[in-house]
This record gives C-alpha cells, sequence and structure tokens, in this order.
C-alpha cells in the first residue's frame, strides 16, 4: 500500500465518517500479474495499522465473477454490447497503421454490427460508446470537466479469457453495493466518462467523483521510489506512529485554517471537499519527521513503551524472550521521548538504560575522562556504593556534596560520570538517568571507565 494510495482511503474514510456514511473496502484485483495475494495482504494490513477502519468488506472481484457475467449477458442480450472477435495481433497492426497515419489510435468498430454470434471463434465483449456529443462530469474537486464522446472507443468489457475488465466491473460494484461516493486520484479522471456510460446502460444514476491531485516529489515529479520510501508499511517499519503518518497524508492537499496538527475527532468533524486544493500536493519527508517526533512528544510513555519493544529487538537491544519491566520501561522513555523524531531513534536511544555496559565516543573520552576526572570517578564510586535508596533525590545529595567538599561546580563531575554511564555527553537529566540505569549497572560503568582511563 503506497503513501498515494494510503492518502486516498483516507479521504475516503473521512468523508464517510463526517457524513455517517458507510466506507467500503474493496480490493479490485481483476489484473492477476499485480494482484498477488501478498499485496493484497498489504493493502489490508496498511489499512489496519493506519485505523482506517472499515464496515464492509474486504470485497475481492475475483471472487464476483459470476455477478459480472450475469450483468454482461444482460449488456448483450439488450444491443448494449457485442462480442468482438478481432485478435490481438490484429488489433496491434491497426494500432500502428493509425500511428503512422497520425491518428489517435481507436478500435474502429469493425465488430459492432455483427448480429449472430460466430461458432467456435474466440471473442472478446466490448461495450458500445456513444458516438457523438459530449459527456459531463460534474466532479465534486475539480468541478465541471467536459469529454467529447467521439474520442471514447468501444472498451473491452470481457477479455477473450472469460475474465472482466477493471472499468466495467468497477461500474458493476458501484450499483450492486450502492455507492453514492467516490474519491479516487485524478489518473483516473479519463476512465470517469466510460464508466458514466455503464452505469446509464444499466439505468443507474453514477455516483459522484471526486479526482485528487496528484502527490509529487520535492523535484516536481510524480512521487516515486527515487524519492524515498513510498510504501505504508516502510514507515511503520521506520519507526512513524500511524496517528502521525494520518495526519501528514490529510495535510497534503487539504486545510482547515491554519492548524497542523489534528487528532482523528478532529479530522472526522472538519473534513470537507471544498478544503481540498486543486494543484498537486508536495510529499516533504523533513516535515513528515517533525510532524512524527511531535505525535511521540504527545503520546503516553507508556504506550510508546509498549510500541518500542518490537525495535529493541530489532535493532538488537534485546532479544525476542528478553522481558523488560514495563513500569521501568515507561519511566527511560519518559525521559527521552522529547528528543526522539521515531521509534527507531526511541530505542536506540535507550542503549544505555538496558545494556549492562555502553561504548563510550573516543572524542568525548579524551576529553572528559582524563587522569584528574578518573581520580575524582573513584571517589564518587565509592560514595555511590553506599546510598542505600538510589533515587535521584538521593544521588543528588551525594554529588552536591562530593563538589562542595573539592571546591568544584558540578559539570566538573557530571559530565565525566555522564560519559561514563551513557557513552556520550548529553543525555536527559543525570541524576534521573543514573536512578534509572540503576545502582549495579551505574557502579560496574564507573569501574570499567576508572579500569580503562
Amino acid at each position: 500500500m503506497h503513501i498515494g494510495g494510503a492518502r486516498t482511503a483516507l479521504f475516503n474514510y473521512l468523508f464517510a465518517r463526517h457524513h455517517n456514511g458507510v466506507f467500503i473496502l474493496r480490493i479490485e484485483d481483476t489484473d492477476r500479474s499485480r494482484s498477488t495475494e501478498e499485496y493484497i495482504e498489504a493493502i489490508i494490513e496498511g489499512m489496519k495499522w493506519l485505523k482506517l477502519d472499515w464496515d464492509e468488506g474486504p470485497y475481492r472481484q475475483t471472487d464476483r465473477f459470476d455477478i459480472y457475467r450475469s450483468y454482461i449477458k444482460r449488456l448483450l442480450e439488450e444491443g448494449k454490447a457485442y462480442r468482438c472477435y478481432c485478435t490481438s495481433e490484429e488489433l496491434e497492426q491497426r494500432r500502428q497503421e493509425s500511428i503512422s497515419q497520425g491518428k489517435t489510435p481507436k478500435y474502429d468498430g469493425r465488430c459492432r454490427n455483427i448480429r449472430e454470434p460466430i461458432p467456435d471463434k474466440p471473442y472478446a465483449v466490448r461495450f458500445k460508446m456513444p458516438e457523438e456529443g459530449q459527456t459531463v462530469v460534474n466532479d465534486m474537486i475539480k468541478g465541471i470537466v467536459e469529454f467529447d464522446n467521439d474520442q471514447l472507443e468501444d472498451l473491452i468489457i470481457m477479455r477473450s479469457d472469460g475474465t472482466p475488465t477493471y472499468n466495467f466491473v468497477v461500474v458493476v460494484d458501484d450499483i450492486d453495493m450502492e455507492i453514492t461516493h467516490i474519491i479516487r486520484g485524478d489518473d483516473h479522471l479519463n476512465n470517469t466518462p466510460k464508466q458514466i456510460h455503464i452505469y446509464k446502460a444499466f439505468n443507474w444514476e453514477p455516483p459522484q467523483f471526486g479526482h485528487l491531485p496528484m502527490i509529487l516529489g520535492a523535484d516536481k515529479a510524480r512521487l516515486s521510489k527515487r524519492h524515498g520510501a513510498t510504501s505504508v508499511m516502510a514507515y511503520k517499519d521506520m519507526g512513524y506512529l500511524p496517528d502521525a503518518l494520518v495526519n501528514y497524508l490529510v495535510r497534503l492537499g487539504w486545510s482547515y485554517g491554519d492548524q497542523e496538527i489534528f487528532t482523528r475527532d478532529e479530522l472526522i468533524k472538519y473534513f470537507s471537499l471544498e478544503n481540498i486544493g486543486k494543484s498537486a500536493a508536495v510529499f516533504n519527508p523533513e516535515k513528515l519527521l517533525w510532524l512524527n517526533s511531535q505525535y511521540i512528544i504527545k503520546e503516553d510513555a507508556k504506550n510508546l513503551a509498549e510500541m518500542v519493544i518490537p525495535f529493541l529487538i530489532k535493532e538488537g537491544i534485546i532479544t525476542e524472550g528478553q522481558r523488560l519491566d514495563i513500569d521501568w520501561l515507561t519511566k527511560a522513555v519518559s525521559t527521552l521521548k522529547e528528543r526522539a523524531k521515531t521509534l527507531v531513534e526511541l530505542a536506540n536511544s535507550l542503549k544505555y538504560y538496558i545494556l549492562d555496559y555502553v561504548e563510550i565516543d573516543p572524542k568525548a573520552k579524551e576529553k572528559f575522562l582524563k587522569p584528574e576526572n578518573i581520580r575524582h570517578l573513584s571517589e564518587l564510586k565509592e560514595l555511590l556504593s553506599g546510598v542505600l535508596d538510589f533515587t535521584a533525590a538521593e544521588i543528588e545529595k551525594v554529588f552536591h556534596a562530593f563538589v562542595e567538599k573539592h571546591g568544584l561546580k558540578l559539570g566538573a563531575i557530571a559530565q565525566p560520570v555522564r560519559v561514563a554511564i551513557t557513552g556520550g555527553t548529553a543525555s536527559p537529566g543525570l541524576f534521573e538517568v543514573l536512578e534509572i540505569v540503576g545502582k549495579d549497572k551505574v557502579l560496574k560503568r564507573l569501574s570499567k571507565a576508572i579500569e580503562e582511563g
């Protein structure tokens, strides 16, 4: 499930929820080369992860072939469709002839007036398009769009192998499921006049259509893999929160005043097609990353602790079966969540809380673990080993007594300790960090720093 498809699904979801409608998930899988089981499962997994809960479905078109064939039979009986016996080789030859003559390639209708079936000869079924006049689409986003009917060729609605085609089956599904509104990408706009004539052939009022502008990369080309990850589940793997991605996707083409961050309930309340822009939206990975960091900050620390565990396993910080005390992990996460942009970053930040030993940055070691600092660490380690209630408040008392005794500034001892315990020069409040790391690990790491200093 890609970013463009996810945004389209999201807009349909919000529109349905805003109007207390029915949101239907339909898997359009008649193209067997693209619709593998793996792809279909990925779409469903992506919908579930984004929490776009559907009311009906998922329906799969490959399960509904008997329904489509009954509709095709009806069109043939009513003279609104016909059997086409042209082979693919013949059609390609005529196509090339049209191109060489500077004409738009279009089926010439030569089988349109064959009255009786030709026995034992393979055929496709084509829909009879009107040959004159115009088709007017009153698009909910783009406004009035007009198409000349003489540009519409007689559409194949069933291939010679008996499988129905996309443009036909979506119409049958819309009729069968009583679809009233469809929001889709504007790459489907040219399909709309063809589909409108098929609705009318069944005396059905077409749904209202809204065609969304494309999503572009920073270079204004259509969003593709070269612009970075385009798969929804790739963002899950990179440690993005589903609500952050939903918030970002909805802002690709839709706005509500100057508001940037929305709850799910706010999106449902405020969503309207009137606020969708008519120009293409530009995908900005940096803005998405910023938005994700805001969602991490706002997220409950215990929820984040649960979310980060799979990333701790994936990053090799804990093993699959290793259990962490969730209340302890929640305390650790609460100190770091304002510093992490993704769950992967958060997992890696938690290393110095979880591992027995940390790798010390060479530059930090050179600057802060000098011989005079090592002597201070040795004395401080003995003082800390005597602290029975190893809390931030008690640890702070030890530090203040130590610096007062030696006439030092707090930073003179705090920074060497920070390097010895976390491996680097930046961390949350040192006393809180020491409490969460725990007395045993703190003493082990101080001993190691002293030995190696």
